[in-house]
């Protein structure tokens, strides 16, 4: 039997990446604290990028004006019951280049971070949503951001409403997506 978290999460990785699933309803009004956030920013700040350049900001939006001003980006009113917003932005030419083709590790290494926050934040009992379905112009104009940035994805953080419907997990089965060689 594994111990649990202080929050009754899974201690154990393995359980963690199991149980761990999308929250379209928030406690709006139970934002989180500023450390348990700083724990899931930190989780992200470590995590690994192509040759170690981090080409990462982490936005932390939690001003209702600001967040007024980034739900319009995304088409479900869910996530209207969030507290806080975490986007993850980059700038393709602080990512790593690969010489021979031109490809960049940016899309890569903000997935990489992002998950990981995503991670830390279900192991503090907090839940998340990965959104890449947004309207860019809105977000990007409401964030100002420059030529140069780019967002894949960014999401809700807040701890999971009583009435929060969690989805089981559906994966196809380990022999159906490895192959050992």
């Amino acid at each position: 039997m594994s111990s649990t978290h202080e929050h009754n999460l899974p201690m154990n990785f393995h359980d963690l990446v199991r149980d761990r699933c999308s929250i379209r309803s928030f406690a709006k009004d139970r934002p989180i604290p500023e450390d348990v956030l700083r724990r899931i920013l930190e989780a992200g700040r470590l995590a690994p990028s192509g040759k170690n350049l981090q080409p990462w900001t982490f936005i932390l939006i939690s001003s209702q004006e600001m967040l007024e001003k980034i739900f319009p980006c995304y088409s479900r009113d869910w996530i209207q019951s969030a507290p806080h917003l975490l986007v993850v932005k980059g700038k393709r030419s602080g990512a790593w280049h690969r010489a021979k083709d031109g490809y960049t590790s940016l899309e890569t290494d903000l997935a990489i971070t992002m998950d990981h926050m995503i991670l830390a934040a279900a192991y503090e009992g907090v839940g998340s949503c990965w959104i890449a379905a947004f309207d860019r112009d809105i977000l990007y104009g409401a964030l100002g951001l420059t030529d140069d940035e780019e967002i894949f994805a960014f999401t809700p953080l807040g701890y999971p409403a009583p009435d929060a419907v969690t989805v089981p997990k559906t994966r196809k089965s380990l022999e159906d997506v490895a192959v050992f060689l």
